[in-house]
C-alpha cells in the first residue's frame, strides 16, 4: 500500500502543473522521473544527465492507483517540475532521508541521495527512512536548479 495516492500534492492553490504526453519505452511506475528522447518517455541516463525531467504521473485517466505501473507502450503523462509545488517521487528502499535532503535521479528514474558531481533534482519535504523493502512515495518540491536545462 503506497503511503500517498497521489503524485501533485499541491498546493491546492496552485494550478496544476503543464504536462507532456508521450509514448513511455518501458513499464514504470508513478513519481518516476523520465526525459523526453527520441520522442519517447525513458528514465534518465543517471545523475549526470542534463535533460529536462518530467514526474511521471499516475494513470488517473484509467482510475488507476499510483501503485499500478505504466505499460510500455502506453502514452504516458509526465509533470513538469515547478518550485513552488509538491511533488511525491519515488524513492528506493535502503534511503535515510532527512528533511531538505537534496536529491537527484538514478538511472531507473528514482529519487536517490546525490554522489559527488550529482545534479539534484528535488529537496525532501518530509524525513523518512525507508526501510520497507520497497520504493516509497517521498514528498518534494523542485531545486530551482534543475528547471533551468543547459
Amino acid at each position: 500500500m503506497p503511503r500517498y495516492n497521489k503524485i501533485f500534492a499541491g498546493p491546492y492553490t496552485e494550478a496544476t502543473p503543464q504536462v507532456q504526453e508521450a509514448i513511455l519505452n518501458g513499464a514504470y511506475l508513478p513519481g518516476t522521473a523520465v526525459k523526453l528522447s527520441s520522442g519517447n518517455f525513458a528514465p534518465p541516463s543517471g545523475q549526470t544527465d542534463n535533460s529536462k525531467l518530467f514526474i511521471l504521473q499516475d494513470n488517473y485517466l484509467a482510475l488507476k492507483a499510483v501503485d499500478a505501473a505504466w505499460l510500455s507502450g502506453d502514452r504516458g503523462i509526465g509533470m513538469e517540475m515547478l518550485d513552488e509545488q509538491f511533488f511525491n517521487v519515488l524513492v528506493p528502499t535502503g534511503n535515510n532521508l532527512a528533511k531538505g535532503a537534496a536529491l537527484t535521479v538514478n538511472s531507473s528514474g528514482k529519487f536517490v541521495p546525490p554522489t559527488t558531481g550529482g545534479r539534484v533534482i528535488a529537496y525532501t519535504d518530509e524525513a523518512y527512512n525507508n526501510n520497507t523493502g520497497s520504493d516509497q512515495l517521498v514528498r518534494v518540491r523542485a531545486a530551482r536548479s534543475a528547471l533551468v536545462t543547459p
